[in-house]
């Protein structure tokens, strides 16, 4: 991987005038092969709640980790979050508010009207 002494000491290089193409060419060669892998993977947090509000309390929930979801306790006790302010607070992102449109349509028991997905 290409990291902050590399970039540094090609600095030097391009001030010097010795910095060559084929530098650059071995740090993408290195980049393509290691991906980059200073970027964390992104998280998702599923919350349900019982109405449109920030401040509702939630009542379902689930966590995108590693590629799998997984499911929150069975126990509300247990869960990390009772509303989204606190994930808000805990350093997650709301990237999609609930669905207004949903509340209009037939009622249903999914909680998908009043979802939230957060991101980390």
């Amino acid at each position: 991987m290409v990291d902050k002494s590399t970039l540094e000491r090609w600095l030097v290089k391009l001030r010097e005038g010795t910095l060559t193409e084929d530098d650059l060419e071995r740090g993408l060669a290195r980049l393509r092969e290691t991906g980059d892998s200073t970027r964390p993977p992104q998280r998702l947090l599923y919350l349900q709640t019982r109405n449109t509000a920030v401040d509702s309390p939630v009542n379902g929930m689930s966590v995108m980790e590693d590629g799998k979801i997984h499911e929150a306790p069975e126990d509300p006790g247990e869960w990390p979050y009772d509303t989204v302010i606190d994930a808000v607070n805990d350093g997650w992102r709301i990237v999609k508010f609930p669905e207004l449109a949903l509340l209009y349509q037939e009622p249903d028991d999914s909680g998908l009207a009043c979802e939230f997905i957060l991101e980390k």
